[in-house]
């Protein structure tokens, strides 16, 4: 006769609910029956109701979607609560079969979650979430600013101005002082010539050939609108770097014993007219990681520096097991996909975040580096496989250094240590002199000095 096997799966989570999160409504479910699913606006009072509902069920742990930007009011709510939270990816609850409702995803979610397949997503801390507003709404500053700048450079363009060949940088010292002058209505092009600043490569006599334009009232209307509002956006970016720079330095006053931790200084390190105007970062950032100096890492500015203090955090680093955990969670280690024994798939995933898009940029400021740890590397893979891919594996390099300097509380010690241009020049004078020692076969006494 035979034996009938019966398999089933063990309860992991105990009183739990699962949510479906609207626009218009949230649909919370505590069972997988009809009467155990209740639907609830999307109002303050209204979420208020949904957490209390969930008390007087004696449900201790939720899950949720993250949809779009509304999962956010609802999730601070249950938190004060009291409630464990488990934010989940929209794509880990796309499985259940027949018609797709707000009640069935409701009642799904509950399912998963009561049985242990469901893994949160990361979520970084308050103090990180408030650092974070601030330095992503400074991103979005930039990127408007940049949107005027394309178009001052169109309507030049349009008035056959042709600042962008004489100029390297059209918002730079020299291109403004000339659009500026431009708005005020001097048209001249050899007065405009005298704003060259000196360091410009190009003659005043070859910027005053590129200035000789058609004058139309209609392009010079646009042309200053388009100045206002470059200029507007760079006070709210001043605006924003205050506001970043108060919030860090308020967050370290809650620290006092890291007041005494100093690095050394990183005057190589470049500051261009994009990076945070945030005085002595390199300090900061170092009291802000608790003794771990980021900046020693080749390639990372100060850019890359905030993007890792707001993104994740010192905290947030502690929340992955192991560095590959981290490289994977930033969609820079390749996903093997395995079939039959064999390999069907190697590629990096799709996707991004803000940080990992600071960590390619990163990498590819190291591409561009001479006789360093990660530079060579940077060019042992683009040789093999292109410089696309260098990017990635040097990103990755970064992470799994950046992880281990954080969580281990470690130092950057590269096998090759990195040279500053002065460094390079004395060791490559040293180098000469003793060539020369060797090839005259020089003495100690031949040149004056005296052996003890």
């Amino acid at each position: 006769m035979e034996r009938k096997m019966k398999l089933g799966m063990d309860v992991v989570n105990f009183n739990a609910a699962g949510i479906d999160i609207g626009s218009r409504s949230h649909y919370a479910a505590i069972g997988q029956e009809l009467e155990d699913v209740k639907e609830f606006g999307v109002y303050a009072e209204d979420l208020t109701s949904l957490c209390q509902w969930l008390m007087d069920n004696d449900i201790t742990t939720v899950a949720m979607e993250s949809t779009g930007d509304y999962w956010q009011n609802l999730y601070t709510e249950l938190i004060s609560f009291g409630f464990e939270v488990v934010l989940v990816n929209g794509k880990f609850t796309k499985n259940a079969k027949g018609k797709k409702t707000d009640v069935k995803d409701c009642r799904w979610i509950q399912k998963l979650h009561t049985l242990g397949l469901l893994t949160g997503s990361f979520l970084p801390d308050l103090v990180t979430e408030y650092l974070r507003t601030y330095c992503r709404q400074r991103t979005n500053w930039i990127e408007l600013a940049s949107s005027a700048t394309h178009k001052m450079q169109k309507y030049l363009k349009l008035l056959n101005f042709r600042l962008d060949v004489v100029v390297k940088d059209v918002c730079g010292l020299t291109g403004m002082n000339i659009i500026e002058d431009i708005c005020k209505g001097n048209l001249d092009p050899y007065k405009l010539a005298e704003h060259r600043h000196y360091n410009c490569r190009k003659p005043k006599e070859e910027i005053a050939k590129a200035l000789h334009g058609n004058n139309r009232k209609d392009y010079l209307f646009g042309l200053k609108q388009e100045l206002e509002n470059y200029t507007f956006c760079q006070r709210k970016i001043k605006a924003c770097d205050k506001q970043i720079n108060s919030f860090i330095k308020n967050e370290l006053k809650q620290h006092p014993e890291r007041k005494k931790l100093k690095t050394t200084d990183k005057p190589h390190k470049r500051i261009n007219k994009n990076a945070p105007q945030i005085k002595n970062l390199n300090q900061l950032a170092f009291r802000y990681f608790n003794g771990v100096d980021l900046f020693a890492i080749e390639g990372l500015s100060h850019s890359s520096i905030l993007s890792i203090m707001s993104e994740i955090g010192p905290d947030g680093f502690k929340k992955f097991e192991t560095a590959k955990h981290f490289s994977s969670w930033l969609r820079l280690a390749p996903n093997n996909k395995i079939s039959g024994g064999k390999i069907l798939s190697n590629r990096v995933p799709k996707g991004s975040n803000r940080l990992k898009i600071a960590l390619r940029q990163a990498a590819n400021a190291i591409g561009n580096l001479k006789d360093t740890h990660l530079s060579d590397f940077f060019r042992r893979v683009a040789y093999r496989k292109g410089r696309h891919s260098a990017v990635s594996a040097t990103a990755r390099k970064l992470a799994v250094i950046i992880w281990n300097m954080i969580t281990k509380k470690v130092q950057y010690k590269p096998p090759k240590q990195y040279l500053f241009l002065d460094q390079k020049r004395k060791m490559g004078l040293i180098k000469r002199i003793k060539k020369q020692i060797d090839k005259f076969e020089l003495k100690p006494d031949d040149l004056g000095f005296k052996t003890i």
